[in-house]
């Protein structure tokens, strides 16, 4: 065995197959999960920010910031939301 051939060896070993799924895999249920656990966490930070600005004890810089997440996690959502509503009219336009 060369060199050549080990190197290659000791890459391919240490480089991780794309047929692996990893823990960040976006077509991974485990993936859905974390975003839909974030996307909760986002609405709950704002909803908190909201509260605590009706209180009196927020700062207002503090709540457009958390209001200004929280509207661009609903837009996310929605879009996701269309596009798979607008793949799955498709598939039902396709002949069988």
């Amino acid at each position: 065995m060369d060199i050549r051939s080990t190197a290659a060896a000791q890459a391919y070993a240490t480089a991780r197959p794309a047929t692996q799924p990893g823990q960040a895999d976006p077509g991974s249920a485990g993936a859905f999960a974390n975003t839909a656990k974030g996307f909760a966490e986002t609405l709950q930070n704002g909803e908190t920010a909201a509260l605590s600005a009706m209180g009196g004890s927020a700062d207002p810089h503090a709540l457009v910031q958390a209001l200004a997440q929280t509207e661009l996690a609903v837009e996310t959502a929605v879009t996701i939301r269309n596009k798979v509503v607008e793949a799955y009219q498709e598939i039902l336009r396709m002949p069988v």
